[in-house]
């Protein structure tokens, strides 16, 4: 069983070589490998935004969000990229994953709500943070999607 996570939040240009390579490693295992999902991850997104990385014990890198400033994907501020490793999974990490993000978007962006393309199937675990199902599902990436906002 895996412990309680430690939390950093860094800018991009505030990110060592090291976190970089881990948190673009820890996408591509989830998103490219296990969801065999074929996209451009480097989106230039990243540049702006801000990552929040959560490791074990040992420093390694068990889940990782990106807060997204407004005006880039959508009106709002948004989260997204939001992955727990595999090893952890089912441990409460992606819980703990979301409640790091929502707060830490709450103080960068005081007033505003928050807006996510949450995969379908994850729809209810969303919903335990105050977001709400916003439009019609949709294809993104060949995995259903919904997008969600959350009220300031």
């Amino acid at each position: 069983m895996i412990g309680a996570l430690d939390f950093a939040l860094r800018g991009f240009d505030e990110l060592n070589t090291r976190e970089l390579y881990a948190l673009l490693r820890l996408r591509q295992e989830v998103f490219v490998i296990e969801q065999h999902c074929a996209y451009l991850d480097a989106d230039g997104i990243d540049l702006q935004s801000w990552h929040l990385l959560g490791r074990d014990e040992q420093g390694a890198l068990r889940a990782y969000l990106r807060i997204v400033p407004p005006g880039l994907k959508y009106t709002e501020p948004s989260i997204g990229r939001v992955i727990s490793a595999g090893a952890v999974r089912g441990s409460g990490a992606g819980r703990a994953l979301m409640v790091e993000g929502v707060a830490h978007a709450g103080r960068l962006f005081p007033g505003l709500g928050l807006r996510i393309s949450a995969q379908a199937r994850l729809q209810r675990f969303y919903e335990g943070f105050g977001f709400v199902a916003e439009g019609a599902e949709y294809l993104e990436d060949n995995i259903p999607h919904v997008e969600m906002a959350r009220r300031p």
